[in-house]
């Protein structure tokens, strides 16, 4: 029986910024079952992919080629004829100096269907990020992308510099850094000014960012003492006068800084978010998993006995998810929970808790344990009973606490963290090369993870270059025990209060 062909969507994934991908280009992305990306496609694109998909990466770089593109082409050919849905996701837009054309060539000569979905070309994309319009009323209605990959030895140029020159207002050059010096010599020798602005625009639209302007007559040098090499876009015309103006990009509070980020990663996302819209590059190395604990006969005992309960505490919001994912595993509903209090600790796990219809009835000023039995000071525990379902390692101070006032506890581990030790080699490796800016903290067990991926005895000398910020005191006190020189401590013990203090420790530099 022969095998129906399966499908190849062309898909741009945009300059760089993973936020700039399409709607349609994240559905293609989520739909494949094979997926060949390039060099300049953002590997974190890939996080939408189904856990069962082939990821094949074929970049070129530099003139290192994975794979060639006849080789590409007869990949994607190839897959799509065993029947596979096939996401080809290249950098920027398939069809501009992408290839992309070459491609459908090949898939029509082959009998497969496929589709092309645009990308944001870093053509646009890059000058954008870098304060620069490629049109302007006041200065040009004229744009020209043209490819700067040209071979300077060539006898005749496809190019006709000449109109170029004297006809475009705005000319945007790709891949054209190693023949800048050629670029410049061409179009003055066909008539443009030596004071026409230039601009080149490194890494656009991503934390690694960085540009140079200058002139036709200086642009060579500048680029050359900038140290400005590929991948880079080149613009050419009055337009770059704006850029200083409008430089909103690299302007960013955090831009430039490198950031470590310790929390779990299913968890990371809110703190990467904020980091990255203040400028920082963000550095996911997780050092906890949030898991399930080996056994739940505890936990299902006091849902099934959840009548008797009079209070239920929160402590993170980890607790709430593994706790009601339990409850309604165990066949309950919110209608257990009709006559019990709850309290919380924090905002987070507030929202948490009232997304799942319950408004807590406790919620402390500051978001620790202790706020929480300050808080209960002024209720009656004599003779309640309490249920504690949270990590399965935590502080015992609020249980001690509240047996003091009279109440009986049970704590029950909702869930466990364990450590991540997978990415040790490359978080090392960073910080010999004191290429890290900041640590940020969220808890102990983030703190003693970090420390444990470390060599015995080296985390003073790996950290000492090194600003560490901790989200309150308790996590603080931890990074300091275990030789940690902690800069920043968070007055607001929440993610947005972590980012606010990060913020205020570099306004003051």
């Amino acid at each position: 029986m022969e095998t129906k062909k399966g499908k190849v969507y062309l898909v741009g994934a945009g300059p760089g910024d993973p936020g700039l991908i399409t709607v349609k280009g994240r559905e293609c992305i989520e739909l494949a079952d094979v997926i060949v990306y390039d060099y300049l496609a953002s590997p974190s694109l890939l996080k939408y992919a189904k856990k069962e998909s082939e990821i094949i990466y074929v970049g070129k770089q530099g003139g290192d080629h994975t794979l060639s593109q006849e080789g590409i082409n007869a990949l994607i050919t190839e897959k799509a004829e065993k029947g596979f849905t096939v996401t080809r996701l290249k950098g920027g837009d398939p069809f501009i100096f992408g290839r992309g054309a070459e491609e459908a060539e090949v898939l029509i000569e082959n009998g497969i269907s496929f589709e092309v979905v645009p990308g944001v070309t870093s053509a646009i994309a890059a000058p954008a990020y870098a304060g620069i319009p490629l049109t302007h009323r006041t200065f040009t209605s004229t744009v020209a992308f043209v490819t700067g990959h040209e071979d300077p030895g060539k006898e005749e140029s496809g190019i006709n510099w000449e109109a170029l020159a004297k006809g475009i207002g705005t000319i945007v050059f790709l891949m054209g850094v190693k023949n800048l010096p050629n670029i410049v010599i061409r179009l003055m020798n066909h008539g443009m000014p030596p004071d026409t602005p230039v601009a080149l625009v490194r890494w656009g639209t991503t934390p690694k960012q960085s540009s140079v302007s200058g002139t036709l007559g200086n642009i060579v040098e500048r680029v050359q003492a900038a140290g400005i090499k590929s991948p880079a876009v080149i613009v050419v015309g009055n337009v770059v006068k704006l850029k200083e103006k409008m430089d909103w990009f690299e302007k960013r509070p955090l831009f430039g800084k490198r950031i470590a980020v310790t929390r779990a990663r299913e968890q990371a996302s809110d703190l990467v978010s904020m980091l990255s819209a203040l400028g920082a590059e963000c550095l996911e190395f997780p050092t906890i998993k949030v898991e399930p604990p080996e056994d739940f006969s505890p936990l299902d005992k006091a849902i099934e006995n959840l009548s008797t309960y009079d209070w239920l505490i929160f402590t993170s919001v980890n607790g709430v998810s593994f706790f009601f994912e339990r409850l309604f595993a165990n066949g309950r509903d919110m209608r257990s929970f009709h006559k019990i209090k709850t309290a919380v600790i924090g905002p987070a796990t507030s929202d948490r808790l009232f997304g799942y219809g319950l408004k807590s009835d406790i919620i402390p000023e500051n978001y620790m344990a202790e706020s929480v039995v300050d808080a209960f000071r002024k209720e009656n525990l004599k003779g309640k009973r309490v249920l504690l379902p949270r990590a399965e390692e935590a502080r015992a101070i609020l249980p001690e606490e509240l047996a003091k006032m009279g109440a009986t506890v049970d704590e029950i581990a909702a869930y466990r963290t364990r450590a991540v030790t997978s990415e040790a080699a490359d978080l090392i490796k960073e910080l010999k090369n004191k290429t890290i800016d900041l640590i940020t903290f969220t808890s102990s067990s983030t703190v003693k993870n970090f420390a444990a991926l470390l060599p015995a005895g080296m985390v003073e000398e790996l950290t000492k270059d090194v600003t560490v910020a901790a989200i309150g005191p308790i996590t603080a006190d931890t990074a300091k025990d275990l030789g940690f020189k902690v800069s920043i401590i968070a007055e607001s013990f929440t993610i947005p209060g972590l980012c606010d203090a990060i913020l205020q420790h570099y306004a003051k530099k």
